[in-house]
């Protein structure tokens, strides 16, 4: 236990009754553990402050909880009923949200529309029961303190023992500036591609015309132009301002995590980033995904995954090998790399992989007027983003689902459900022999919820349109910033299906606070349940959510610097009337 616990001395003691000197033992003890950190269990306090931190080879701000980057990691047991004490050291105000957690909405953390948030010098305590388990994280929700590193990890133990893995890890994944998180705000807001050092150049033209011929690269040059973007600019931000960073480590401090050939070893995978996507690979060892934001999966076997902003995932590995294997997240642009090592011995380091090609984005991604929007007929486009994967999974068992092989090499993330997955889920359901399929990369419409949902029929459909205007760089939903909407208002006990149809050429991962999404990848009630859904440039991704918790929500882009400039709704559960 930190800090010291307060002590009595009976000799000096003034005379008083002996029950009020253990009743003032008793408060003098409960307030030093909490000041300490450590309380009864279901009790814990952290320190919100500002810390000089040198990551980049030179001292930064920092905003830190309990001064760690990330944050110390929390660990609940689904059941109990938490306290989080919360201090503010800083000369601005703060907020902690619970990222994928159920609770009253008066405890999620949003300054603006669930608190006040938490003044300089203030503190506050949630407070709340848990009733879930799995692999969550925390956050900040006031400015760019989340940019800043106020995050960490959250770990619930589940009410009932389930198989433990002989290790268990969290990999933590973050992207950490350079630069002030507002002036890389203001940059953007100047010039949306300021960070895209990636352009294509005379000779990629040239390249192309041998390739396509001059007639098709001609009409890709101009139908580009004629939108202002460019095929490269896969992210807003990028390693041209980023370090990648696995539990707060660059790939110089090599993080690294122990095992024993033949453990079963469990890596609970986090995107932590502000604004980067991740793809992610070991080479030399499969890995056995059971769970996706929290909530268990039935297995299934990939050599890789991409991980977007605010996700989580769950994995087991089992390396046989007396070597040293390496965690290898490459931003989805593959401007840079986080990496760490998985061996036997802390003083071997498994040697960085090399990195796959750059990728483009086509015009059949951006759907709409250049391509048609996709819907379930062509929501498996086919192309270079995706395709890259095939190279490190040679080695896929793809054993009955073989014939979906080249589908997971896409990765197409959320789209409308497509016809062969919605017959491909039929190997998943729990009746049938426990045999675990295996792909090349990880696929949204390859998830199966481990235990089955019955939702019924939506008892209403509304259709949100992501948008943005590049130039201003400003986002959004329904061309209308959060500024000037309205709330959705939703009723207490309906099932309503939102249909996201992405009109730009980014992705969105789109977050609902307090409320569940099931991805429709037609799978009935076995369709994954997510916190996160990932929307691809040019498709529509359709959730069915459970409007089971009253209060008003946060519902936004959980890229920071999207959700900032106002891809960003309030989402009001009511209760019904009373007659």
């Amino acid at each position: 236990m930190r800090g010291n616990i307060l002590q009595t001395d009976s000799r000096s003691a003034p005379a008083e009754s002996a029950t009020k000197r253990i009743s003032k033992l008793i408060r003098g003890i409960g307030w030093a553990m909490v000041l300490a950190g450590q309380a009864s269990a279901g009790e814990y306090h952290l320190t919100i402050a500002e810390k000089r931190v040198d990551i980049i080879g030179q001292p930064q701000s920092a905003i830190l909880a309990d001064d760690g980057l990330p944050g110390p990691t929390l660990h609940w047991r689904e059941g109990e009923d938490v306290v989080l004490h919360i201090e503010n050291r800083l000369s601005e105000p703060t907020s902690i949200h619970w990222h994928g957690i159920e609770l009253p909405y008066r405890m999620d953390g949003v300054p603006g529309i669930s608190f006040e948030g938490i003044a300089p010098g203030a503190r506050f305590s949630y407070r709340f029961p848990v009733k879930q388990n799995g692999t969550y994280w925390y956050h900040g929700h006031s400015g760019m303190q989340e940019q800043q590193g106020l995050f960490g990890a959250l770990i619930i133990d589940p009410a009932q023992p389930q198989p433990a893995a002989e290790r268990d890890y969290v990999v933590l994944l973050s992207d950490w500036p350079q630069a002030d998180p507002y002036r890389t705000l203001a940059r953007l807001k100047k010039q949306s591609d300021y960070y895209n050092f990636q352009k294509r150049t005379v000779g990629d033209f040239f390249a192309d015309i041998e390739r396509l011929g001059l007639r098709e690269t001609l009409s890709d040059r101009l139908a580009w132009g004629e939108m202002r973007m460019d095929p490269t600019d896969l992210a807003d931000v990028n390693g041209s301002t980023y370090r990648f960073l696995v539990n707060g480590r660059t790939p110089q401090m090599a993080q690294h995590f122990l095992f024993k050939p033949g453990e079963r070893v469990r890596l609970r995978f986090i995107n932590a980033s502000a604004m980067t996507y991740f793809d992610v690979r070991m080479p030399g060892l499969t890995m056995q995904v059971i769970a996706a934001d929290g909530q268990n999966l039935q297995p299934l076997n990939v050599n890789g995954f991409r991980i977007a902003v605010a996700e989580t995932y769950d994995v087991i590995v089992q390396p046989q090998a007396e070597q040293a294997y390496s965690i290898f997240a490459e931003a989805m642009d593959r401007s840079g790399y986080a990496h760490a090592s998985l061996s036997p011995r802390p003083d071997w380091l498994a040697p960085v992989p090399p990195p796959t090609p750059r990728t483009l984005l086509t015009l059949s991604d951006m759907g709409g007027a250049h391509a048609g929007h996709a819907t379930q007929g062509d929501n498996h486009l086919e192309h270079a983003e995706h395709a890259e994967h095939a190279e490190h999974a040679e080695h896929a068992e793809h054993g009955e689902h073989g014939g979906h092989a080249s589908q997971a090499g896409e990765n197409p993330e959320a789209t409308e459900p497509a016809a062969e997955h919605s017959a491909h889920a039929g190997h998943h359901h729990a009746a049938m022999p426990p045999e675990i399929p295996s792909y090349q990369t990880l696929d949204y419409r390859d998830l199966r919820a481990e235990t089955a949902t019955p939702l019924g029929k939506p008892d209403r459909e509304i259709e949100l349109r992501l948008t943005g205007d590049m130039r201003r760089y400003i986002w959004s939903f329904d061309d209308v910033k959060y500024a000037d909407a309205e709330p959705i208002r939703v009723k207490l006990g309906e099932v309503v299906r939102f249909r996201y149809v992405n009109q730009t050429m980014m992705n969105h991962p789109i977050h609902i606070h307090g409320l569940w999404q099931y991805l429709d990848i037609g799978a009935g009630a076995y369709n994954p349940k997510k916190h996160v859904i990932n929307v691809r440039p040019g498709t529509t991704a359709v959730v069915d959510v459970p409007a089971d918790a009253v209060g008003e929500w946060a519902f936004h882009c959980h890229l920071l610097y999207h959700m900032d400039t106002g891809m960003f709704r309030k989402l009001i559960v009511e209760a019904p009337d009373r007659e």
